[in-house]
């Protein structure tokens, strides 16, 4: 690969690195710019070794004579692995933490420095890489051209967003955060990951202008309204002023309810962008190439886009519901929500009857498994959603587990399913192999993650109703029954099955890391397939 452009722009970067660090009057600024150079160097490290996957034993090497750019999408694919097993593993770990408070362990890291270190992990770092990665993949194929910009945009698109990544998360551990309800990064990090997207709008937008195939694809549409979306909610929610050009402090544009109105505007629009509407795109090209059926129904697929695009974006304030926001701002956000119901479950519908004619793939090809569970999680939560919008609903559900309940029965349900199913599919393409090192591992990982949903969601369901009950009990004189301190330790076995359902979905992740550096290794797992006929045995008539 071409390492001209990132090793100029990464031996800048830690320049620039070295200057604020040594001239920086804040001592916690000072400690996260050793940590860019630090990540800058490692970085430069890897791209000089120009590091190869070669394949082990008698796997042959097949040139790449496709024009297409997959390298980038090779990193990608190893990048969303390895994130994912971070982002759980440390979910796992804040899971004890309530569990077991003792497992709290200051200041960095303590829950509530090591709690948005796994949202963004799963979130940004697990989902933004495949997002990113699967959205290369599939405007190059759709668009039959190469990616705009050269190899160097890609590279510089890949390896900026893993640096945003870094300093992020370091950012939590140190406390160098906003302050406010998402923990958003400071003012420096926000502005490199702006130059980051910007750059991969230029790279997506680019390939669809410079297409061969008349017709945009419907999963390229789902993407840009991902990027451009994204790109004006992170610049809008992180406006702020810095006190200083050498410290980390700064002041946000808002506050008071304007602050809570746009951080939910951002809050939730991420959710409906970034959690929904790219990974919608990922739906509509893999599915129909692992099941090797076409979309059920194209114009359906566009309703679903136009409807979900128009009604998504007035949604947010339902998060805020009895609360100082005007009253017809919160019945706005509850209205719009209910309207959502409709395009999601038609966009449900048209990821499962995409299967018409090949439902018996269920019975035999895991992956296929693992992305119906994910359109069916899908489906679930955008029911759930709208209803817990509801404010009859939310007077009992808001700042209870069965929210929690509800975002994680999306995040790994949807996200994380379709994801995995999108990494099965590209690797063997990828690095030119045959089949996955072992088809009865991602069996395994579909039943380990899965039955980790389950848990997780129906006892944080289960824990968020009790504890609104609890909250809202009166006893004839018209005292609360229940102390905050009662509410709290009644949530204690709750917490502990919480963190088996997430040791199992971790679990489920670990055998797919092994089995993608397998099949990258080009090993191949000798074992009968699901649905294989016995040698010597012919099929019934």
């Amino acid at each position: 690969m071409n390492n001209t452009v990132p090793i100029v722009a990464l031996t800048a970067g830690a320049f620039l690195a070295l200057l604020g660090a040594g001239f920086a009057h804040d001592d916690l600024f000072a400690a996260h710019m050793w940590v860019l150079f630090f990540t800058l160097a490692a970085s430069m490290i890897v791209l000089l070794r120009r590091v190869r996957f070669a394949p082990a034993g008698e796997a042959a090497v097949r040139v790449d004579r496709s024009g297409y750019f997959d390298e980038v999408i090779k990193y990608g694919t190893i990048a969303t692995t390895f994130w994912g097993v971070v982002g759980f593993l440390v979910g796992v770990v804040i899971a004890l933490q309530l569990a077991f408070p003792d497992l709290n362990f200051g200041p960095w890291f303590n829950f509530g420095r090591v709690r948005p270190l796994h949202t963004s992990a799963v979130i940004f770092a697990f989902g933004g890489n495949a997002l990113i990665c699967t959205s290369f993949y599939v405007v190059q194929r759709t668009c039959r051209v190469r990616l705009f910009g050269g190899d160097g945009l890609g590279w510089f698109v890949f390896w900026g967003y893993q640096l945003f990544i870094v300093m992020a998360a370091t950012g939590y551990l140190l406390g160098i955060t906003q302050g406010r309800e998402y923990a958003e990064p400071e003012w420096y990090v926000d502005l490199w990951l702006t130059v980051v997207w910007v750059a991969y709008l230029v790279a997506f937008l680019g390939t669809i202008l410079m297409r061969k195939e008349p017709h945009i694809y419907v999963a390229n549409w789902f993407y840009l309204a991902f990027i451009v979306t994204i790109a004006m909610l992170h610049v809008v929610n992180n406006l702020a002023i810095p006190v200083s050009f050498l410290g980390v402090k700064s002041y946000s544009a808002f506050s008071g309810v304007q602050d809570a109105l746009t951080q939910w505007w951002y809050g939730h629009n991420a959710v409906g962008f970034f959690l929904t509407a790219g990974f919608l795109g990922m739906m509509y090209y893999f599915v129909p190439k692992q099941a090797g059926r076409p979309v059920y129904s194209y114009r359906l697929s566009i309703i679903h886009f136009w409807a979900l695009i128009f009604m998504y974006i007035w949604a947010g304030p339902h998060h805020l519901h009895y609360t100082a926001l005007p009253d017809w701002a919160q019945t706005l956000g509850m209205v719009f929500s209910i309207m959502l119901w409709m395009p999601s479950w038609g966009g449900m519908i048209n990821g499962l009857m995409t299967l018409s004619g090949a439902w018996d793939k269920i019975r035999t090809d895991p992956i296929i498994r693992m992305m119906v569970i994910a359109i069916a999680f899908y489906g679930m939560s955008t029911f759930e959603g709208p209803m817990m919008s509801v404010k009859a609903v939310n007077s009992l559900s808001h700042y209870t587990e069965w929210t929690i309940g509800h975002v994680h029965s999306g995040a790994l349900g949807w996200v994380g399913m379709i994801s995995f199913g999108a990494v099965y599919f590209l690797v063997p393409k990828l690095w030119h192999r045959n089949r996955l090192y072992s088809l009865a591992m991602v069996n395994w990982h579909f039943w380990l993650a899965t039955l980790g949903i389950v848990v997780y969601a129906a006892v944080m369901w289960v824990a968020g109703v009790q504890q609104g009950l609890m909250w809202r009990e009166y006893d004839s004189q018209g005292f609360l029954v229940y102390s905050f301190a009662e509410a709290v330790a009644a949530m204690f076995p709750y917490y502990v099955l919480r963190a088996v359902g997430g040791l199992m979905y971790l679990a489920g992740s670990l055998i797919m890391a092994f089995n993608i550096t397998m099949t990258i290794l080009g090993y191949e797992r000798q074992e009968t397939l699901p649905g294989a006929v016995p040698a010597g045995l012919q099929p019934a008539e």
